[in-house]
């Protein structure tokens, strides 16, 4: 495995923890009411959180390094905008769950 995938992996994981992180510091903080909600689904806390666009671009640029070119500019197409960077932030955890499609079906 390369430097570069190992270090991929470390800030997924990092990511991944601080989602984790969030959800725990809102449960403390809403105290008692938030126990007695059903927990957030990983969407919906990532959908939640502040995805940075880099994020956003690493992903795509690694499903067309995996060949799937056309269907990343499709992903992008699907939000109304040519590039990346004229899609709004809002949309980006669904370009990112639409990305994880590419390849597993």
């Amino acid at each position: 495995m390369s430097k570069i995938k190992l270090l991929l992996d470390v800030v997924n994981d990092m990511r991944s923890l601080a989602d984790s992180i969030q959800v725990v510091c809102d449960v403390m903080t809403d105290g008692d009411s938030a126990l007695k909600e059903e927990p957030a689904t990983k969407a919906e806390v990532v959908k939640e959180a502040d995805i940075p666009l880099e994020k956003v671009r690493m992903v795509l640029a690694q499903k067309s390094q995996q060949g799937f070119t056309a269907e990343v500019r499709g992903i992008i197409a699907k939000y109304g905008a040519e590039k990346l960077s004229a899609v709004d932030k809002v949309h980006y955890a669904d370009i990112l769950k639409d990305a994880e499609g590419l390849g597993n079906g």
